[in-house]
């Protein structure tokens, strides 16, 4: 049975290295917290391969285009993994992804989150299967993001051991 990591080899995919915030930012609150089985994730942008945010920035509509930003949000789910990975040791302790919850900032009248955030959603089945990947989803249009993220996605995953 193959794992989370060896497919994202297969997938020919990398993992950043954990979130690096810039520095002088200080954050309250952690980007993975553990309680018992369950592990929440906080909003999430994309890090680049050294653990850099990275984006994306702007306004889907605007900026940049549904397609454009559903590769972005392939990328959020990247560093999503590299973060939770940071916390538990191995992608494989996931016994369940339970939901995900994605804000696009969006240009006035935009109406294609559902289809950014399916980046993130289409990235985790293909990496989990669809019996550990599946997950409840909301995706929302926002008038605007910390630091001018175009979007920022967090959710929770069950755990075992």
């Amino acid at each position: 049975m193959s794992t989370p990591e060896s497919r994202l080899e297969d997938l020919g995919l990398k993992l950043p290295q954990p979130t690096k915030l810039p520095e002088g930012l200080i954050l309250p609150f952690e980007f993975v917290n553990i309680r018992g089985n369950r592990v929440l994730f906080s909003g999430h942008p994309k890090s680049a391969m050294d653990g850099t945010l990275s984006g994306p920035f702007g306004v889907v509509g605007t900026d940049m285009t549904t397609d454009e930003a559903y590769e972005e949000a392939r990328e959020v789910a990247l560093s999503v993994l590299a973060n939770i990975k940071a916390e538990i040791g191995e992608l494989s302790r996931i016994s369940g992804w339970v939901r995900v919850f994605g804000m696009v900032t969006s240009a006035p009248n935009y109406s294609e989150q559902h289809v950014v955030v399916n980046g993130f959603s289409d990235l985790i089945i293909d990496v989990f299967g669809p019996d550990v990947g599946r997950h409840a989803r909301s995706a929302i249009g926002v008038s605007g993001l910390p630091l001018g993220f175009a979007m920022e996605i967090e959710g929770e995953v069950l755990i075992d051991g």
